[in-house]
């Protein structure tokens, strides 16, 4: 798990089941921990992909209805890292190598990223403020979690909950 901490990786797990619903193809931890680590997602790949998954949850919630949790994660994160990274020369993404992180065949991968970027409207642009509101969020979940899970809270497990919108 040297890409995608456990929290995190248990937090996007239990979003991403709650967002996209469906039971086939649920999301388990132990995929998006493979899928992480194979296909290189970066901390902030994670952080856009959560910012257009809570779009969708606002503006699209019919495409949510379609897409299992599973395709849900790989394709916001495939597409997340595309906008970040993909300067077209020597940092290609590959959809054929996000194919093989997650198990699918290109053309499965191709049609997940035409929907998603269909129901997202093209809009892949984030303004630092919303970015930062969903890591300000998630954040909070981690500490409240992992505080509760211990059966203490760190200062700085503190510091971020008081920092929370209560």
């Amino acid at each position: 798990m040297e890409n995608l901490s456990s929290p995190v990786a248990d937090i996007a797990v239990e979003l991403l089941q709650k967002a996209a619903p469906s039971p086939i193809r649920r999301l388990q931890k132990k995929y998006a921990v493979h899928v992480s680590r194979e296909a290189c997602i970066s901390p902030c790949s994670m952080m856009l992909a959560l910012v257009y998954i809570e779009r969708l949850r606002h503006r699209n919630p019919e495409y949510l209805q379609q897409i299992s949790s599973s395709d849900l994660f790989l394709i916001s994160m495939m597409v997340a890292s595309k906008y970040l990274y993909d300067e077209g020369e020597e940092e290609e993404v590959f959809n054929d190598e996000w194919a093989a992180a997650g198990k699918l065949d290109v053309q499965m991968v191709n049609t997940l990223e035409m929907n998603f970027l269909r129901a997202i409207d093209w809009g892949l642009y984030t303004h630092p403020g919303e970015f930062f509101e969903v890591l300000r969020w998630l954040e909070g979940r981690v500490a409240e979690q992992q505080g509760m899970k211990r059966g203490w809270f760190t200062y700085t497990d503190l510091l971020v909950l008081l920092e929370q919108d209560l």
